[in-house]
């Protein structure tokens, strides 16, 4: 590992997590010294990657970060193979539809369908969620426990915080291929999501369905419509089966 490289990441991570922040505590944060923070701030600057507010020293993300995200997006495969397969689940069930793939203990949203009834919705695409606390997340740790975050950190009071109840879970996902999730991460949301393949061994991604609590549960046809989106862009992928044989 490049020591500067990695320095220079870590700053750009506690600027995505506290939005402004002086360069003493990011020196604090990352426990190194003042002078050499300023001197990754200084060159991330230069790329456009940090931007300093005027009249504060306080530093945030720069649009450079965008243009990376939009173009990471444009050359995600999986993003334009489930964009017609989002839209089409968000026309059966009437739910908004998120797609996303697997951090390190967190899921990115990589494609939002909003629902379909015209109402006004905030665009989701960059979110990030807890991978534990949302069906999404769950989908994915099923065939990549090693990702789970730690601890797992409580959203709300139905948050699965317990490591082997989040493991037995995890089991019955992998043999149902579909997991849930019950005002874990927001209250009054619920969720369904499946997992998605590609032709190698590792797990792509996931998509599913946002519930309202009002909603829930979802019933059968949902479920069989997320399972049925997920295995056909698995497909389109290039996955030899859904879920994976011996899964």
């Amino acid at each position: 590992m490049i020591q500067s490289v990695d320095r220079a990441v870590r700053v750009l991570a506690v600027l995505q997590a506290e939005r402004r922040v002086s360069l003493s505590e990011i020196a604090a944060r990352l426990g190194l010294a003042p002078s050499t923070v300023h001197g990754i701030i200084k060159t991330l600057q230069a790329h456009g990657l940090v931007l300093q507010d005027r009249g504060s020293a306080r530093y945030r993300l720069g649009p450079a970060v965008l243009k990376l995200g939009n173009v990471y997006l444009d050359t995600l495969e999986l993003r334009s193979r489930a964009l017609t397969w989002a839209a089409e689940l968000a026309r059966t069930t009437g739910f908004a539809v998120r797609t996303g793939v697997l951090l390190p203990g967190e899921v990115m949203i990589v494609h939002h369908e909003p629902r379909p009834d015209g109402s006004r919705q905030m665009p989701e695409v960059g979110i990030v969620i807890p991978a534990h606390a949302s069906a999404l997340g769950k989908a994915m740790l099923a065939w990549s426990p090693g990702l789970a975050p730690e601890p797992l950190r409580s959203m709300t009071r139905d948050t699965v915080t317990d490591p082997d109840e989040l493991a037995g879970h995890l089991r019955r996902i992998r043999d149902e291929a579909l997991a849930t999730e019950v005002e874990e991460a927001v209250i009054g949301e619920c969720g369904l999501a499946a997992p998605i393949f590609d032709a190698g061994p590792d797990i792509t991604g996931a998509i599913g369905v946002v519930v309202p609590m009002t909603d829930w549960p979802a019933g059968p046809a949902v479920a069989g419509a997320v399972r049925e989106a997920a295995r056909a862009i698995s497909r389109e992928l290039g996955a030899p089966a859904w879920p994976p044989a011996g899964a």
